[in-house]
């Protein structure tokens, strides 16, 4: 059997990894790829594979970078099965398509310039109907349970504690009367985070892939990290500004939520005004409250109280376009919390837009920034940004809270890893960027012994 890394190698975005036997092919996660250039045609690429001979795709979580080019393989032909936890089933359903109206828009936008210059249509990476199709092949699956995915194949999810239903994945692959079990990790949680519980411990394994976003760095801890953010929050609303928060609808959204409503009943923040300027944000929170057997113990006694996703805060779900520009008329006092998480879409540009170039104002960055993004140039200190054809002064009070972080740390990663009874014969490091994965590769071989490898981008590895 072999393994062929196709993304989230030597990067955190396009999470996807084809694993090929003598009975059968499947793919894990399907990820698209992000950044505004290098990202945008790696998504036009071909396949380098044939989507119709894919048997199933196994799928760790809904987020973009490990699903969002799921329309495109059923688009080119994929005719098999999806399979994934029952929670992550569900958010698919929205963002999937919420990334197909993206694509449709993009592409409206492209053609008008392109049409301007007397050149042809652009079209768009798949439509809004081709991710409904898409759709129609998921299955949801129920957690720490063994079931045959494929001929010859058992596959298990765990907890990976990163967002709703996120999993870690155990692959049994029976193969010239052997059997070979390979470890996903999918993209591990921060333990002690908001809502969902703490990833599992996996105890035994011959291959393991394990992501490093955070494999060169240590969180704060939970509490001096909402510490961190409420006074980040607290001091924008003494300068007389708008807290502006690019968060990424599912997952960070909700934990954002969490900390705001246990800052406000400490009696830290007074009845703060808080803006939710997302349809995506607000239809995901819905699914998650629909899905409490992935919460921790706090989360489950809060919504008992009715205390989340409502409490002291004055919370404003906002739906509608023109909902949206009402809050840009707000000059002081807003948190407003907008997807995309890395400023590549959706209503965040627009609030940036009018926000970004206020001294008054602060960006609050809560999450993971990728090469090539737009919030990454934000946080490399960029004295404009280019939002709608227009150069924008960066003027605003930037601020980034690691610790919010919905991926584990070094010292959480490591942790993870010792768990297990047995060492693996090979651990390849993945889902980190290329400086990051080859120094934490190098301190794991160095703690573990083991053969730790980083692939590079369409490698194949025989098992």
């Amino acid at each position: 059997m072999k393994i062929q890394f196709i993304g989230g190698v030597r990067s955190v975005t396009g999470s996807s990894y084809l694993i090929t036997t003598d009975t059968a092919k499947i793919l894990i996660d399907c990820g698209m790829f992000q950044g505004r250039d290098d990202g945008e045609k790696r998504n036009f690429q071909p396949f380098p594979f044939n989507p119709s001979d894919m048997h199933t795709v196994l799928l760790t979580h809904s987020h973009i970078d490990h699903s969002g080019l799921i329309p495109k393989l059923v688009k080119q032909g994929f005719k098999g099965k999806i399979i994934t936890t029952k929670a992550t089933a569900d958010l698919c359903g929205i963002m999937l398509l919420d990334s197909a109206h993206i694509q449709e828009k993009d592409a409206e936008w492209a053609t008008k310039r392109r049409q301007r210059g007397g050149k042809g249509p652009v079209k768009p990476l798949y439509t809004i109907a081709e991710a409904a199709e898409s759709l129609t092949h998921l299955h949801g699956a129920d957690c720490d349970v063994v079931q045959e995915v494929c001929p010859n194949i058992e596959a298990r999810f765990r907890d990976a504690g990163h967002i709703l239903g996120s999993a870690i994945l155990e692959l049994w692959i029976k193969e010239k009367g052997g059997k070979v079990k390979i470890v996903f990790s999918g993209d591990l949680g921060h333990k002690g985070a908001p809502i969902v519980r703490d990833p599992t411990y996996i105890d035994e394994a011959d291959y393991v892939l394990i992501e490093s976003t955070y494999g060169n760095r240590q969180h704060k801890g939970i509490k001096e990290t909402i510490d961190e953010f409420a006074e980040a929050v607290m001091e924008t609303i003494k300068r007389g500004g708008n807290a502006i928060i690019p968060s990424f609808a599912v997952g960070r959204t909700q934990d954002i939520l969490y900390i705001i409503n246990q800052v406000a009943r400490e009696g830290r923040f007074n009845h703060p005004h808080v803006f939710i300027d997302s349809p995506l944000a607000t239809n995901a929170t819905k699914i998650f409250l629909k899905h409490p057997e992935c919460f921790d113990k706090e989360t489950l006694e809060l919504i008992s109280k009715g205390e989340f996703p409502k409490g002291s805060a004055i919370l404003r779900f906002t739906e509608t376009a023109e909902e949206s520009m009402e809050i840009n008329k707000i000059r002081s006092g807003a948190i407003i919390i907008a997807a995309s998480g890395m400023c590549e879409a959706g209503r965040i540009r627009h609030h940036l837009k009018h926000n970004v170039w206020r001294n008054e104002c602060s960006i609050i960055f809560v999450g993971f920034q990728a090469q090539g993004t737009m919030g990454r140039q934000i946080i490399d200190g960029a004295k404009t940004i280019k939002l709608f054809g227009e150069e924008i002064a960066v003027k605003a009070k930037v601020y980034t809270i690691g610790g919010l972080s919905a991926h584990a740390d070094r010292a959480e990663l490591m942790g993870w890893l010792s768990h297990f009874k047995t060492r693996p014969k090979r651990i390849f490091v993945v889902h980190g960027e290329e400086e990051t994965s080859l120094e934490f590769a190098k301190a794991v071989h160095e703690k573990f012994l083991v053969d730790t490898y980083v692939p590079r981008v369409l490698e194949e590895v025989k098992l």
